[in-house]
């Protein structure tokens, strides 16, 4: 009997993953989601916003100034959902909580956010302007607390979200020449380390992309220079530079239900560049 009673169990808990496995496509669907990409009217922002809204999200972009913000808001349209654009200095708090209350107020809700802005800015370290150093930190990591403070209040009181924070493989490794874009990296892996911890049990999942060198306009210098961009290509197990659309599955993925059980994770989005 207790054979018996184990076989119709294995057989109930194989019919129930069946079930579960036929159900996995939709996991990936975002339609009904509000999504808010700050930093989403060029290079990787606008990439992973047009690949949000492909996968059913309603999306508005922010960005510090106006460009590319109406042409991406169509380009949004174009795909069938709603799309929208605001001009906001992530850098102020007073211009992230206008922000996220219009978000709120626009779209009802927040489900997911992608903080993708970012500058650098390369110097001798013992000559690094410290004007140059402060405006990379508040870029690339104050802006990034200010709206996961302001977004996570939203998330916190529906009791469910998604946060991608925008890293680099800098948040891993030093270099030459960098005192500012690396450590505010390093810091923004930190920083979805412990919103995670701190905000997983409530339901909002926060993790992070790491992308390679990408062909961006901030990534133009290095890759147009041939001897830096030999040196890049051997650090990459694929051999190539990491293109926009190369950002389009792990933004989708760690924004969808299929990412449930992801939480304080910098995923690498690099070709092998860690691993070489």
């Amino acid at each position: 009997m207790e054979r018996e009673h184990d076989a119709v169990t294995e057989q109930s808990e194989l019919a129930r993953l069946v079930e579960m496995a036929r159900r996995t496509p939709s996991l990936f669907d975002l339609t009904g989601r509000a999504a808010l990409v700050v930093g989403g009217t060029k290079g990787l922002g606008q990439a992973m916003a047009l690949a949000l809204a492909a996968a059913g999200a309603d999306v508005a972009v922010a960005s510090r100034g106006p460009q590319g913000l109406a042409e991406t808001a169509e380009a949004i349209r174009q795909l069938g959902r709603k799309g929208a654009s605001l001009s906001v200095d992530a850098t102020q708090e007073p211009e992230v909580e206008g922000m996220i209350r219009w978000m709120a107020e626009t779209y009802g809700r927040l489900d997911i956010l992608v903080n993708s802005q970012g500058i650098v800015h390369l110097q001798p370290i013992a000559e690094f302007d410290l004007d140059a150093w402060q405006r990379v930190m508040d870029v690339n990591l104050k802006s990034v607390f200010l709206c996961c403070k302001h977004a996570g209040r939203v998330m916190l009181a529906q009791g469910k979200g998604k946060i991608i924070n925008i890293s680099s493989v800098r948040g891993f490794q030093g270099r030459a020449q960098d005192a500012a874009y690396a450590p505010s990296k390093g810091a923004v892996n930190q920083l979805t380390h412990s919103l995670a911890i701190e905000w997983g049990p409530k339901g909002v999942n926060v993790n992070a992309i790491a992308p390679v060198f990408t062909r961006t306009a901030m990534a133009a210098p290095s890759l147009d220079d041939p001897a830096t961009r030999a040196w890049i290509l051997s650090r990459i197990a694929l051999k190539r530079p990491g293109e926009l659309h190369d950002l389009f599955g792990p933004v989708v993925f760690l924004a969808s239900d299929a990412a449930d059980f992801m939480n304080g994770h910098v995923l690498p989005v690099d070709g092998g560049w860690l691993a070489t």
